[in-house]
């Protein structure tokens, strides 16, 4: 009786395998499935970062503001009759707008 229980386990075993750890096992599945749900994710976030950069590109072909937007913050560029006004910290040193030197009058001080 031994005997007819230990094979049965074992065919009952052997039987169990490719479902767990063969080729189309639960664990391959899982690992799948895992991966899945990453490379959507990945998608979410990149259909994301697409939309904002088409908007952005809508917005630099249909209008000026965009483009005066990205000229002044990017290139430093002002409008005509406009005036430019940095303000520097107390510790660093004025530059000369020509050269970009440290202009010697005003460091004396």
């Amino acid at each position: 009786m031994r005997l007819i229980l230990l094979c049965l386990a074992a065919l009952l075993l052997l039987i169990q395998y490719p479902l767990w750890l063969g080729k189309g096992g639960w664990l391959v599945v899982w690992d799948l499935d895992q991966q899945v749900t990453a490379a959507r994710k990945k998608n979410e976030e990149l259909k994301a970062r697409n939309a904002k950069l088409h908007s952005e590109v809508q917005d630099l072909n249909e209008g000026t503001e965009a483009v005066e937007e990205r000229a002044r913050y990017e290139l430093g560029m002002v409008k005509e009759n406009e005036i430019f006004v940095q303000v520097l910290k107390s510790n660093t040193t004025p530059v000369t707008a020509q050269t970009g030197v440290p202009n010697p009058v005003d460091t004396a001080r």
